[in-house]
């Protein structure tokens, strides 16, 4: 396998979600769509070593869900890793902006799972954050 279109487009779509998620006061019928990007298996290092499953995860968007004035992301770098059968590693860099001037700058790596449906999951993320 060496097309890695539909894991950059789940990347950008993802990412689109969440950026709405954020910045837009949603119902949680939205929430749910978001979070059926994510495997329930789901695992997450953030920029600062926290480890998430699944549940952290749906506990930080319903925390932060349209309380994000302005808030942007911007994604680059796009990079596949490792592609196969059941799924796909791929790289990006995200730089994150809201009104209020916060900016962060992050590099990500992302571990898809395809389901037998074709369905791409997230199973793993890692954020680092990008020195100054």
């Amino acid at each position: 396998m060496t097309d890695h279109t539909d894991y950059f487009a789940e990347v950008i779509e993802a990412h689109e979600a969440i950026e709405r998620w954020f910045a837009v006061a949603e119902d949680e019928t939205a929430l749910e769509r978001l979070l059926t990007r994510f495997s329930p298996r789901f695992s997450m290092i953030t920029p600062l070593g926290r480890v998430l499953d699944f549940e952290a995860l749906r506990g930080l968007f319903q925390m932060a869900g349209g309380k994000k004035n302005g808030f942007r992301i911007e994604l680059s770098e796009l990079r596949a890793i490792a592609l196969h059968d059941r799924g796909a590693t791929v790289s990006y860099r995200e730089q994150q902006t809201d009104a209020s001037g916060l900016h962060t700058d992050r590099r990500s790596t992302v571990v898809f799972e395809k389901l037998e449906s074709g369905r791409l999951v997230w199973v793993h993320l890692q954020e680092t954050f990008c020195g100054v």
